[in-house]
């Protein structure tokens, strides 16, 4: 018989998992699950897509990844504690795994990937947001919130200025966005937001904001409840106490992310607001792209017709079952 998932991170079954010390997969084995799962995700984009195309996506998954234990001496391997934190780093790969074990629904968590909308004038190739990012970061959020993100800005389409910035970004009836940042290391990441950005002298906004990777880590970071400092986003300040510019956790001048109001400059520290590291190479970072997609709320009707799908998953992927056995989340049904 087969359970649906529980919400937590602890995903196994203890009657399958006897010995919690063992080991889960190897790196090989982890890459060749994550290829099948992007492309069950994408296909009905590309049914012909080959493992190379996502090899980028599937890099940064495991980059965020611990193999701890070793078998035998020989190639180390994910273990049971590395599997469970792992599942709280990457959330949309738990949400995909528990709707492998879910009957049929016209939702089905870990298959939702977010439509962007921009305008048509914009080439593909111009976003920094790519739908393999998306996904990643939606497996964070609930799903209303996972139909539709429009681009509100792009700082080399509208000009690397803070105020442009606020200008875009106000008064469009979205109270929700994601900030996706490329800085000159080549490393990307961002912050979700829950409120509007809005100017403040003082930190704001609540536990639903959460910081992520995407490359050439994918990781997601949820607030800890260590403090209050989610958001930040002040403009006309003149005290060094109040930085002018837009931000997610930490403290003044040690901010979990921080973009300063020149657009050109900022700063990523270790953060106890989220349990995150710093998320580029260094902690002064210098933007090269920056974007902000304002997230759609979707109304009832939107969210019964969206990822709507036909047939039972376990059906489509019964070839992948031992891998929820060797996780123990499967038990034994009929094939």
């Amino acid at each position: 018989m087969i359970s649906n998932l529980s919400p937590s991170p602890s995903l196994p079954s203890p009657r399958a998992m006897t010995n919690t010390s063992r080991i889960l997969f190897s790196r090989p084995d982890l890459e060749s699950v994550l290829v099948v799962i992007l492309k069950s995700v994408f296909s009905t984009e590309s049914s012909d897509a080959e493992s190379s195309d996502y090899k980028e996506m599937v890099d940064a998954l495991l980059n965020a990844a611990t193999f701890s234990k070793s078998d035998g001496g020989s190639e180390k391997g994910m273990s049971f504690e590395d599997f469970r934190s792992w599942c709280s780093l990457v959330p949309t790969i738990r949400k995909f795994l528990g709707s492998l074990l879910m009957p049929p629904s016209t939702v089905r968590p870990g298959y939702q990937v977010p439509h962007l909308l921009y305008e048509d004038s914009v080439s593909s190739d111009r976003l920094l947001l790519k739908k393999e990012y998306a996904w990643h970061i939606g497996g964070a959020l609930p799903h209303h919130e996972l139909v539709e993100w429009k681009l509100l800005y792009h700082s080399s389409l509208h000009g690397q200025s803070f105020n442009t910035f606020l200008g875009h970004t106000s008064n469009t009836g979205m109270s929700s966005s994601v900030l996706i940042i490329k800085d000159a290391e080549g490393c990307v990441y961002g912050g979700y937001a829950s409120q509007p950005w809005e100017r403040y002298s003082d930190f704001y906004g609540d536990m639903k904001s959460f910081l992520f990777q995407v490359n050439p880590k994918a990781a997601i970071y949820r607030p800890t409840g260590a403090n209050n400092n989610i958001q930040w986003c002040a403009t006309n300040f003149t005290s060094e106490n109040i930085p002018n510019g837009i931000g997610f956790g930490g403290k003044i001048n040690h901010f979990g992310l921080f973009i300063s109001a020149s657009f050109d400059q900022g700063q990523t520290f270790e953060c106890t607001t989220f349990g995150s590291p710093s998320l580029s190479k260094t902690s002064r970072i210098q933007p090269e792209v920056i974007e902000c997609w304002g997230v759609v709320q979707a109304s009832n009707e939107q969210d019964t017709k969206h990822n709507a799908t036909k047939g039972t998953v376990l059906e489509r992927f019964k070839e992948d079952r031992n891998m929820l056995k060797l996780v123990g989340m499967a038990g034994n049904s009929n094939d």
